[in-house]
């Protein structure tokens, strides 16, 4: 799907949210990439493949 040179990550790439945004869609909460990856404002992630990633916020230190 990706036609960017270079290459795009692939969806099972671990920097998959690496790549082109080819629609995008804040008013829902989320974006298609160009390795047909859908990312969701939560940092999840839906894949191809119809596997999801959970949410993978950074964890915030309690003071």
């Amino acid at each position: 799907m990706c036609t960017h040179t270079p290459k795009c990550p692939t969806a099972d790439s671990p920097d998959r949210e690496a790549a082109h945004v080819v629609a995008a869609h804040p008013e829902q909460g989320w974006s298609l990439l160009c390795n047909a990856v859908v990312v969701f404002d939560d940092t999840g992630d839906l894949l191809p493949d119809g596997r999801v990633v959970e949410p993978h916020r950074p964890v915030v230190a309690l003071a």
